[in-house]
């Protein structure tokens, strides 16, 4: 079977390199946007890229082009965005998908996002209280992202994670749509999870919370 090209925003990140890698490695092309196209350490015949930046719609409509579904990685960066950049991005994503007859997305988040489902352990709830504390801007805007995704009809899954490992190594993953089963995932299975979610319909207009055992 033929996989569709997936676009993918946050490609270089310390989650998006393990997706990239991981859609690669399962046959999927793919197509990056990259503010900084030196950070790509990888050349593969399945990758396009294109130049730009997630918070100018045109870069991101581009990007979208010929394109089947979108993963978002999105991170602050280096040197680091706007702290907005987050509802700006999927707000110009949820745009451009309409436009273009796309449905699934996919964006990853943090554990500090609030939902009306959560039931927050204590654990989580300290880290969402730290977050809100210490950056109240980043947080503030990832919640704003939140409710532009829950007002969307279209099929978009936002996956709350605690402190990302940068391994090759796999574990069990847990999920909740409550709380936080865990302090950590490895990066390869976030790629795991975040590339299963492309053909599973669990959970379609979402926010699980994942972690690793």
């Amino acid at each position: 079977m033929k996989h569709p090209k997936i676009a993918v925003i946050g490609g270089t990140g310390k989650a998006g390199k393990y997706l990239v890698q991981e859609l690669l490695a399962q046959g999927f092309p793919v197509k990056l946007l990259l503010r900084n196209p030196d950070r790509l350490p990888i050349e593969h015949p399945l990758i396009e890229t294109l130049v730009g930046n997630a918070n100018k719609y045109d870069d991101v409509k581009s990007l979208l082009q010929n394109c089947g579904a979108i993963i978002s990685t999105l991170g602050l960066g280096q040197p680091h965005s706007e702290k907005n950049i987050f509802s700006t991005a999927t707000g110009h994503i949820l745009k451009a998908m309409e436009q273009l007859g796309i449905k699934r997305y996919i964006v990853i988040t943090g554990l500090n996002v609030d939902t009306p489902f959560d039931h927050k352990g204590t654990h989580t709830q300290q880290g969402t209280d730290w977050m809100k504390m210490h950056f109240p801007e980043t947080t503030a805007d990832k919640q704003k992202e939140y409710e532009l995704l829950s007002s969307s009809q279209l099929d978009w899954t936002l996956v709350r994670l605690p402190l990302i490992e940068q391994t090759l190594l796999r574990n069990e993953t847990n999920v909740s749509l409550e709380d936080c089963p865990g302090e950590k995932i490895s990066a390869t299975d976030l790629a795991v999870f975040l590339i299963e979610q492309l053909q599973s319909g669990t959970y379609i207009r979402k926010s699980p919370f994942i972690a690793n055992s």
